[in-house]
């Protein structure tokens, strides 16, 4: 190559130079267009993921909308219920109508709803689709589900049988209106057991109280002992005619036998309290009914609490025996020792300090402290109803003498008006349950068994009691 060529390039090296940008220009359209396309797919790809990612917030926003306003519509449903209550309780007391109980006028309306709620409304779907996880050795509280990299939290709401996977009840407002336990436990029974002990007449009550303890301790025992065998031999017969292929042990049946002893004799005791019946009957009928709700509940604990050692554990196991009458023992005294300390707890700050100035302060903190017994025994594995049973006893006691005159009435008004919108407000639900519950199993046989169950027992007490 000559320098002269390098210092002064002619048109063919130029020409040269250009060639490999001139072979492009023929694709250029192609490239501009391709390149034009891409920019615009990723355009569009980018502008429909944010319009899928609207839509899904919207479609989310809609769904909590709607499940706000079913809430909203299933506790306007039971407002209604017991708006419609009182109203014809008054009317009942004004007409002096007896023939029928306040409790359940509220089951027969709740009846009447759960109707309603079961047959008339439509049914609406919140499922797509049922998807299978693999098998896992026990059930979660809790599941993470990741869709397309978002994470979404699902909470347990119970056991569905095999059979049923596919006829999942569809109705939102019947899964509104399902029932909670611990709405139920925490919220509902602590006023209903508190007025029991705190409305309770002292006097009468620890006159008779070695009858009371008797009938409520003693008499539960052999209650839940009787029918639990009784129900022993009506499941035996089940099996043999075919209509039961699940296990069901003897502790099932001495379990079922505990959780029914606790009679709750509200009709009675409303027809002795209106008729003005002998106070010390009243006492004993009034002080077993609400004793033996405490004692069933820590019966019924005791008895799951039985675990006998080695491969049968549904055999009888002296160890296992005596070790649930100790748990028996213990949570019952241990319930009844802390509702009494909260009690005295109460009476001491309400003496040695000046709330009494404060009425509205006075009420709250007794209000507080006395739900808070409940709570607190549940916390601690014992039973919050035998404490806020004693905690009301103790208060009524104790307590009540150091609050103010202002305070003394609004803490009784306030107790009388959350018991009868608790009591009323539980049977009215458990009249709509009644259509609406989701796990109904219906047994002839044994519905028949446990009314022939307490027939016996009913006869064989008051065959006891003529003797005596």
């Amino acid at each position: 190559m000559e320098p002269s060529d390098a210092a002064h390039p002619g048109p063919g090296r130029a020409v040269w130079k250009l060639a490999p940008r001139l072979l492009l220009l023929p694709l250029l359209p192609v490239l501009l267009g391709r390149g034009l396309w891409l920019g615009a797919a990723a355009s569009s790809s980018g502008a429909a993921a944010e319009d899928s990612s609207a839509m899904e917030e919207l479609a989310t926003e809609k769904e909590a909308e709607e499940s706000h306003r079913q809430d909203s519509v299933s506790l306007l449903t039971f407002i209604l219920l017991l708006t419609l209550t009182i109203l014809t309780i008054w009317l009942f007391k004004h007409r002096r109508v007896r023939f029928l109980h306040e409790t359940g006028l509220a089951m027969i309306y709740g009846l009447i709803v759960g109707v309603i709620l079961r047959y008339g409304t439509p049914a609406t779907s919140g499922h797509d689709k049922s998807l299978r996880c693999t098998q896992e050795d026990r059930a979660f509280s809790t599941l993470l589900v990741n869709v397309s990299g978002k994470f979404f939290e699902y909470t347990l709401k119970g056991e569905i049988s095999p059979g049923k996977i596919n006829n999942v009840e569809q109705n939102d407002m019947l899964r509104k209106v399902t029932f909670d336990p611990e709405v139920f436990f925490n919220i509902l029974l602590p006023p209903i057991i508190f007025h029991a002990g705190y409305s309770l007449k002292k006097r009468h009550f620890f006159r008779n109280l070695g009858s009371i303890l008797a009938y409520a301790f003693f008499g539960t025992a052999v209650s839940c002992f009787i029918i639990g065998n009784l129900m022993y031999g009506v499941v035996k017969l089940m099996k043999i005619v075919g209509q039961l292929t699940d296990k069901f042990y003897y502790t099932d049946c001495l379990f079922f036998g505990a959780i029914i002893s606790a009679t709750d004799p509200v009709t009675v005791l409303a027809i002795f309290n209106e008729l003005h019946a002998d106070v010390d009957l009243y006492a004993l009928l009034f002080g077993e009914s609400v004793l033996n709700d405490a004692v069933a509940i820590v019966l019924s604990s005791s008895i799951v609490a039985y675990q006998p050692a080695g491969l049968n554990t549904h055999a009888f196991d002296a160890a296992a025996f005596f070790k649930s009458v100790g748990i028996f023992l213990g949570i019952f005294s241990g319930s009844f020792t802390m509702g009494a300390v909260t009690g005295v707890v109460t009476a001491l700050v309400t003496k040695f300090t000046k709330l009494h100035c404060f009425p509205l302060l006075e009420t709250a903190l007794f209000f507080l402290m006395s739900w808070s017994t409940f709570l607190l025994a549940e916390a601690c594995g014992f039973t919050g109803v035998v404490a806020v049973l004693f905690c009301g006893i103790t208060q009524a006691h104790y307590t009540y003498n150091n609050l103010s005159v202002e305070s003394r009435s609004r803490s009784k008004q306030l107790f009388e008006v959350l018991h009868l919108l608790a009591e009323n407000f539980i049977f009215s639900y458990m009249g709509l349950a009644l259509f609406t519950f989701q796990k109904h199993v219906f047994s002839p046989i044994f519905i028949i068994g446990a009314f022939v169950s307490f027939s016996h027992l009913f006869h064989i007490v008051d065959r006891e009691l003529t003797s005596v």
